[in-house]
């Protein structure tokens, strides 16, 4: 080889610059760190009533409009159960006071309602068990620190209604935020691919599980969504078998079908959304939703916040025995929008569709969206696929704080997803100061939550609100 066509030592660092259109770890680390000026991590610990705050009792009646009426006062009777059951439904509410908090300045696809009870185990479409966040309505580009504070404040509330001390629920927020930071400081460190490549698997977390009874529990429950089937448990339980068409078992209140039109106008409309939500689909996914045969679509009453939005289920047969169930939510205006921006998405479902597809390391094989003929939005999913729903009213105060670790790892990674993770953990840190202020905050905003509770309640007494309580 010629000296001359030997690259040149400078001619090499020329083409490094050049190629390197990324910071560094450390220059993104430093980045964050010099967020801090700004916005001190023990900014985060205070919480104090705004002058103006919205009262919270009218937030939850403008929460009521655009659902059908007559479930408002299940929604009410809802929310009343106890002050946790209040906060998972009121997210509008958290929303607007979360946006007069202190903030970085990092944003990231955020769940937008990120309370311990949203997240869970549920099936992916190669049939892994995951555990992650598996409630993503409200969800949009925003502050970090909305989910880690909602997160944070849910965990407190539950313990409180498990009636554990306050030093124990402290315990359980301040290990929720440990794994956040700590989790996010390895996201850091791996490549894009592999942050997105990664998965939290059920079955390695159930061995990790210190009381023994709720490790066996765990083992139960796994077992137990694993082993059932759409044919023997969710077609018995929701559908009628009897004469030559399967139709979806009626439960009023909370299951019923709409009477308002002609069964031959409302299946004409539902068709047209249907073909709609079909085209979302990818192509392979629309080869095997194709093999089934829409029978019947009823309204089913789900949630605490969702209650009396129109949500419902379709039944799909594709033979005799092969039955399938769809989950089909109104999807409406991110509770965000108003104080982090609005949505880029034309359709709210598909917004939603976005979020799960951002923040969750595997979504549903049939995750679509659709609009109805009177502009509304909707998403669809699968109905019950291996889901498994976190037993948190019979959690020991041990258990609080390794779920609550759950929780705080797997947001880190539905944030590392979306977010640049280097620049979260310069802000963070290594020490403990983030995770003291939010505990501070969590306490405090539980407290919040407690007065805002008793407002509905007096609401509900003095008759300002109908309420319908349902039996046990």
């Amino acid at each position: 080889m010629s000296k001359s066509s030997i690259p040149k030592t400078a001619d090499k660092v020329e083409t490094s610059d050049s190629l390197r259109s990324h910071p560094t770890r450390s220059e993104l680390l430093a980045m964050g760190k010099s967020l801090r000026e700004k916005c001190p991590r023990q900014d985060h610990a205070h919480w104090t009533l705004p002058l103006k705050r919205p009262d919270p009792v009218q937030l939850i009646l403008e929460a009521n409009e655009g659902r059908m009426p007559h479930l408002i006062p299940i929604r009410h009777g809802r929310l009343l159960h106890s002050p946790f059951s209040y906060y998972r439904g009121t997210a509008l509410n958290m929303a607007v006071d979360l946006a007069g908090t202190p903030n970085s300045g990092l944003q990231v696809q955020a769940c937008g309602d990120c309370h311990l009870m949203n997240f869970g185990a549920f099936a992916t479409p190669e049939r892994r068990i995951i555990f992650d966040i598996n409630d993503l309505d409200e969800t949009l580009p925003a502050p970090w620190e909305w989910d880690v504070k909602r997160l944070a404040a849910s965990i407190h509330i539950a313990s409180r209604h498990n009636g554990f001390r306050e030093d124990q629920a402290r315990a359980a927020v301040l290990e929720c935020v440990r794994s956040y930071r700590e989790r996010m400081d390895e996201y850091s460190q791996m490549t894009i691919l592999d942050v997105w490549y990664a998965r939290i698997d059920v079955e390695d977390l159930i061995p990790s599980i210190v009381n023994e009874k709720a490790r066996a529990r765990a083992q139960k429950r796994l077992k137990s969504a694993r082993e059932r089937s759409v044919l023997e448990h969710e077609f018995p339980e929701l559908a009628i078998s009897e004469g030559l068409t399967p139709s979806i078992r009626e439960n009023p209140p909370l299951i019923f079908h709409l009477r308002e039109a002609s069964h031959e106008i409302q299946m004409a409309h539902f068709h047209e959304a249907f073909a709609q939500y079909r085209d979302t689909l990818q192509e392979d996914r629309r080869l095997v939703l194709d093999r089934f045969k829409v029978l019947d679509i009823a309204v089913k009453v789900v949630g605490v916040g969702s209650v009396g939005t129109l949500c419902g289920i379709i039944l799909l047969m594709a033979g005799d025995r092969d039955p399938l169930f769809l989950q089909v939510k109104q999807a409406r205006r991110s509770v965000l929008e108003d104080h982090a921006g609005k949505s880029r998405h034309p359709n709210d479902g598909q917004r939603i569709v976005h979020g799960h597809r951002m923040m969750q390391s595997a979504s549903d094989l049939f995750l679509g969206w659709a609009e109805g003929h009177q502009g509304a939005h909707f998403y669809v999913r699968q109905l019950r696929d291996m889901k498994v729903k976190p037993m948190v009213e019979v959690f020991t105060p041990i258990d609080m704080e390794q779920y609550a670790a759950w929780c705080g790892w797997t947001i880190a990674h539905c944030h590392a997803r979306s977010g640049e993770p280097a620049k979260i953990v310069g802000y963070l840190g290594k020490s403990d100061r983030f995770d003291e202020a939010i505990a501070d905050f969590a306490a405090a905003y539980a407290d919040q939550t407690e007065q805002d509770y008793d407002l509905l309640l007096k609401a509900a007494r003095d008759g300002k609100i109908e309420v319908f309580i349902e039996q046990e």
